[in-house]
């Protein structure tokens, strides 16, 4: 059984207990997890593994391709924890929360330049401080993002409950525009976690999300670039 991961049932779960499964050298495998890996340009979380009176500081997240499990790594090989150790998991929140943020400020303005340019995202990456979308647009024009920007506020200020739930693959990749990624098509899994924002926006996801779209605050456009054909890039962050 592959690494449980909690902050997909619950992205507000700042810390938990777990089982060690596996060590090698400074990366850790736990039987389930509230850190959030690195994945579809989703900056990973950071935190503390704690056995003891002894926390050790978790610098890098990532999944194992071959196995599917979470590794965690540590800032130093030189620790004292073994498999089938209990350790205690603790989510630096104040990074994951801005990053929670982001990430659905991202979704809500995805799906705005697909309903009213029919763009898709090319490229990304979210973190703690900033966020950038490349779209799949032919023409660079600045307004058309700051309109972008200007749209999801008024979403934002909403207050729309984001629901999260599972459905069948096959059930999900009939809904229209479940995937706004062009070049990337969900996980072969027989249920696609699905994350919707009603009257708005629908997507397979897999991250952590916040609750609420008033809780993303203000989106500040930061700036555009023009990356080529087919790959105008946004740069954007919320409020403090």
């Amino acid at each position: 059984m592959v690494t449980e991961l909690l902050y997909q049932k619950d992205s507000y779960l700042k810390e938990f207990t777990a089982v060690v499964k596996s060590v090698d050298k400074n990366v850790v495998v736990l039987d389930r997890t509230a850190f959030n890996p690195r994945s579809g340009g989703l900056e990973h979380d950071t935190g503390y593994i704690i056995k003891g009176g002894r926390s050790y500081r978790v610098v890098n997240v990532v999944i194992d391709k071959n196995t599917s499990e979470v590794l965690h790594h540590l800032e130093t090989p030189d620790h004292d924890i073994a498999p089938g150790d209990e350790v205690k998991g603790v989510i630096d929140w104040d990074r994951r929360y801005r990053i929670m943020r982001m990430h659905t400020a991202a979704h809500i303005i995805s799906a705005i330049m697909y309903r009213d340019y029919g763009a898709l995202i090319t490229g990304g990456n979210i973190d703690s401080e900033k966020a950038y979308d490349d779209y799949s647009l032919q023409e660079f024009n600045q307004e058309i993002f700051r309109d972008a920007i200007n749209k999801a506020n008024q979403v934002v200020q909403q207050g729309i409950e984001v629901k999260i739930y599972w459905l069948k693959r096959e059930e999900a990749l009939k809904i229209p525009g479940i995937v706004k990624l062009a070049s990337r098509m969900p996980p072969e899994v027989e249920f696609l976690r699905i994350v919707e924002i009603p009257g708005v926006d629908i997507q397979a996801d897999g991250g952590p999300h916040v609750r609420n779209t008033r809780e993303i605050g203000e989106i500040v456009f930061l700036k555009a670039e023009n990356k080529g054909r087919n790959k105008k890039r946004l740069y954007y962050t919320v409020k403090p």
